[in-house]
Parts: C-alpha cells; sequence; structure tokens
C-alpha cells in the first residue's frame, strides 16, 4: 500500500513517512536510524539529500564540483522529483 499522495500534491501534505518512502522509491538511502540526510547516486554524479524544517536542500556532486539547491515544501513532488534526477 502506498502512502505517497498525489505526485501533483505539495510535499507539505506528505506526512514523514510519506516523504520517506518517496526518497526510497527514488533510489536514496537514509544516512542512519530517524536522520533527516539521504544519499543518491545515479551514473556521474551523486546527491545529498536534507529534509530541513521549511525545504528540501540538494547538493549534487560531481567529479568537476557541486551544486546546491532548496526546494520549498510548497513545490509539487512531481517537480522536486523531475529537479532532483535531473541532477546538477
Amino acid at each position: 500500500m502506498s502512502l505517497l499522495p498525489s505526485p501533483q500534491a505539495p510535499l507539505y501534505n506528505h506526512p514523514l513517512p510519506a516523504l520517506e518512502q518517496w526518497l526510497q522509491q527514488l533510489g536514496a538511502v537514509q544516512q542512519g536510524p530517524h536522520s533527516c540526510l539521504w544519499q543518491l547516486e545515479l551514473g556521474s554524479w551523486r546527491a545529498e539529500l536534507e529534509l530541513e524544517v521549511e525545504e528540501l536542500s540538494v547538493r549534487w556532486s560531481t567529479p568537476s564540483g557541486s551544486v546546491e539547491r532548496h526546494f520549498p515544501y510548497g513545490f509539487s513532488r512531481a517537480d522536486v522529483e523531475a529537479a532532483i534526477l535531473a541532477g546538477p
């Protein structure tokens, strides 16, 4: 059974277990029990995702450098997912 609201729902409409389920479905790995830090590796880049108080922070790392972006919880899950998976 999926806990996930519609992909068009803003992240603030997702309870924490749903956000964690979503990150797991993306392939992210939680950095410890009850941690707000997640790691995602795809292709030539990796990302550190952090569930902060008012936004989701994403720091992509590649061999040539890093990029950081912040996504307010008012953004839809679909939009944030597309941005994360697009990479740096």
